[in-house]
C-alpha cells in the first residue's frame, strides 16, 4: 500500500506541474492511463479530489494545490536518492533522458548515440526532440542542449560551441540565376525562409557588413517551419536560404549545396548543455557531457 501511494504521489506531482496526464506520462516514461489510474487510486486513498477534470483541461483543486508542493519535494527527494545510488555505482548506468531541438538532435546527437551506448552499455538513452523550450526539472530531463540565451538559474551549464550561420544554394540554382556578391543582391533572387514553430515569427537573416551586424527579412516565395525542410528545398534548387553550417554540412560534402555570401556570415549564440543540480554527480550525465564537448568541438571545426 505504501509503495502504491508513493507511485500515486509521483504521478500526481508530475501531472500537477505539467498540467496533463499525457505530459506527466511522457516525463515518467509510462502510459497516460497508468498516470491517471495512479492518481485516481491516490485520491481514493486520501479521500479528496486532487484535480478538476474536463475534456480540455486538468487543474488542481484547492486540496490539490495544498498537497502539490509537498509532493514535488517528495519527488525531488526520490530523484536525489536515485542519483546518489547511481553515483555510488560510479559506472554510468540507468536511463539518461536528453532533450534538444530537432536540428541538433538529428545532425549532431543522434549520430553519436551508438558510440555512447557501445562505450556505456548499461545506459539506456531516451532522446526527446522538440523546438519548444521545456522545463527540464519538471519533466525529469537529465541533460538538455540549447541554442541561445539561458534564463533558468536553477540549471548548471557548460558552453559547447558557437554555430555559424551562412547562406546556401544548389550549384544548379546558381548556374541558372547567378551568384549574389552582396546581401543587397538577394532582392533579385528566389529565397527560402524559416518560421519559428515556437513563436510563428519569421527568422531574420543576419550578416556582418563591415563592423556592423545587419538583419534582413527577404520577401520569400517559400517559408517552412523546420530547418531540415528548408535545406531540402535548397537542395532541390528552390533558391537561396540561410541555415546553420552543422545542418548543411552533409549536403555540402555531397556537393548538393554550396556556401553563398560566406564572407558576410556570422557566428551567433553559443550552444550550451544544461542539467539540474540534482544530476551534478550522475556518472551517465558526466560521461555524456564529455562526449558532447568532443562532438561539438569536432563538428564545428569541420563546418568552418
Amino acid at each position: 500500500m505504501v509503495l502504491e501511494r508513493l507511485t500515486g504521489l509521483i504521478a500526481f506531482a508530475r501531472a500537477g506541474s505539467l498540467g496533463s496526464f499525457t505530459a506527466a506520462a511522457r516525463a515518467l516514461s509510462v502510459s497516460p492511463s497508468a498516470v491517471s489510474k495512479s492518481v485516481q487510486r491516490l485520491e481514493a486513498q486520501l479521500g479528496v479530489a486532487l484535480f478538476t477534470r474536463t475534456t480540455r483541461s486538468l487543474t488542481l483543486t484547492a486540496e490539490g494545490r495544498d498537497l502539490h508542493e509537498r509532493a514535488i519535494r517528495l519527488l525531488r527527494d526520490a530523484e536525489e536518492i536515485e542519483q546518489v545510488a547511481m553515483t555510488a555505482r560510479s559506472e554510468p548506468s540507468g536511463r539518461l533522458r536528453i532533450a534538444t531541438s530537432l536540428p541538433i538532435g538529428l545532425h549532431v546527437i543522434a549520430p553519436v548515440l551508438p558510440t555512447f551506448r557501445e562505450t556505456y552499455p548499461k545506459v539506456t538513452v531516451d532522446l526527446r526532440l522538440s523546438d519548444q523550450i521545456i522545463d527540464i526539472v519538471d519533466e525529469g530531463i537529465d541533460i538538455a542542449v540549447r541554442i541561445g540565451d539561458l534564463a533558468d538559474s536553477r540549471l548548471l551549464s557548460r558552453k559547447l560551441a558557437p554555430h555559424r550561420l551562412c547562406c546556401f544554394a544548389s550549384p544548379r540554382y546558381l548556374d541558372r540565376h547567378g551568384t549574389p556578391k552582396h546581401p543587397d543582391d538577394l532582392a533579385e533572387h528566389q529565397t527560402v525562409s524559416l518560421r519559428y514553430q515556437s513563436t510563428g515569427q519569421t527568422f531574420r537573416w543576419p550578416f556582418k557588413i563591415g563592423t556592423r551586424i545587419v538583419e534582413i527579412g527577404p520577401t520569400s516565395g517559400t517559408t517552412v517551419d523546420a530547418s531540415d525542410a528548408l535545406v531540402a528545398v535548397l537542395a532541390a534548387h528552390g533558391g537561396i536560404g540561410m541555415a546553420a553550417t552543422f545542418v548543411t554540412a552533409p549536403y555540402v560534402a555531397r556537393g548538393e549545396l554550396v556556401p553563398v555570401l560566406s564572407e558576410f556570415s556570422i557566428e551567433r549564440h553559443n550552444i550550451t548543455a544544461v542539467w539540474p543540480e540534482s544530476r551534478r554527480a550522475n556518472p551517465a550525465v558526466r560521461a555524456f557531457l564529455t562526449l558532447l564537448h568532443r562532438t561539438f568541438e569536432h563538428r564545428m571545426t569541420q563546418t568552418e
